[in-house]
């Protein structure tokens, strides 16, 4: 495995500009609307929301996604698995490219990290403190995992664990966390709900490893992509959409979840359209670009109009 050890930038403490690159916030959306999803639920079913809980619990959770792509850039440079790629690189692939391209150096980076993970634990610390427990332990099950996601010995992204990972923590982790923050409790709805946002970020970091495909297997990070080829990562993709729309589904057919909840629906044609993409370009890493800001666009809109389904529901039910 090659390994980098190149830690400096090019121009000591990056720009305002580097640092928004180096965060990736277009990817952020899987952390802010699941939780968002939760104290939704909690206030539509129960009529209970904690405004300040729920701002604790939104930036500590956006914050701590920043640590965690910027921890993910770091160790994929350091194991050469992203590479500068100029004019051929996919925009929603490979990393955020400070690192490939000089902007921020690995010691900037790795501060950033530490300063994100800093925060996250002490706000996770102080709503246990008010909340109870269960929050504590939630927080530590997410912060733990995305630390050991590409952090050796661990490293599950590399072991062909990494997609249902990312399942648990942006859908079941996330919600119901939240939801106890703003309720005190566990219960079964937002858990299956939590599923929707889980199986769309499972199609996310799927499609997002296709482009990678070569890389990946050359450095060892043996994803399912990489381990079972693109052709079953477009299956693997396709999977996701699925789960995650019938669960929509059968959580309202089964009487678990309000009819408003149905909204979420409207993601589908797009959803539909992204796996024509897909299909078509998966070979191509740049025509797949398309592909791939499409499962953003469904994720949004599927997340968005969930919400609005509930707090349709809050105020009509």
């Amino acid at each position: 495995m090659r390994l980098r050890i190149r830690t400096s930038g090019r121009a000591g403490v990056g720009s305002i500009a580097a640092w928004i690159q180096a965060v990736r916030l277009p990817f952020v959306p899987p952390s802010f609307i699941p939780i968002t999803l939760a104290a939704a639920i909690a206030w539509a079913r129960y009529s209970v929301f904690d405004p300040a809980a729920f701002l604790l619990v939104f930036a500590a959770v956006t914050i701590h996604h920043f640590g965690l792509n910027m921890l993910d850039d770091v160790l994929d440079y350091l194991h050469a698995v992203d590479q500068p790629w100029g004019d051929e690189k996919n925009p929603y692939t490979g990393g955020s490219g400070v690192l490939t391209d000089g902007l921020l150096s690995v010691t900037e980076l790795m501060g950033g990290v530490f300063a994100c993970y800093a925060f996250t634990i002490a706000t996770w610390i102080y709503l246990g403190y008010e909340k109870g427990f269960p929050v504590v332990a939630i927080g530590a099950i997410g912060i733990l995992s995305s630390i050991f996601y590409t952090v050796p010995p661990v490293r599950f992204a590399y072991r062909g664990f990494g997609e249902l990972g990312l399942l648990l923590n942006f859908g079941p982790v996330l919600v119901l966390g939240s939801y106890y923050v703003q309720r005190g409790t566990l219960d079964l709805e937002p858990l299956i709900v939590s599923l929707v946002p889980g199986f769309l970020m499972w199609s996310m970091i799927v499609i997002n490893e296709i482009p990678d495909y070569d890389e990946d297997r050359r450095s060892g990070k043996m994803n399912l992509v990489a381990r079972f080829g693109r052709r079953t990562g477009v299956l693997l993709y396709e999977a996701g959409l699925f789960c995650a729309f019938g669960i929509l589904v059968g959580s309202v057919l089964f009487g678990l979840a309000p009819l408003p909840v149905l909204l979420g629906l409207a993601a589908l044609p797009p959803a539909l359209h992204s796996v024509k993409l897909l299909r078509d370009s998966y070979l191509d890493r740049l025509k797949m670009a398309p592909a791939n800001l499409a499962i953003i666009k469904v994720y949004l809109i599927t997340g968005v109009t969930l919400i609005t389904g509930y707090l349709i529901h809050g105020f009509t039910g």
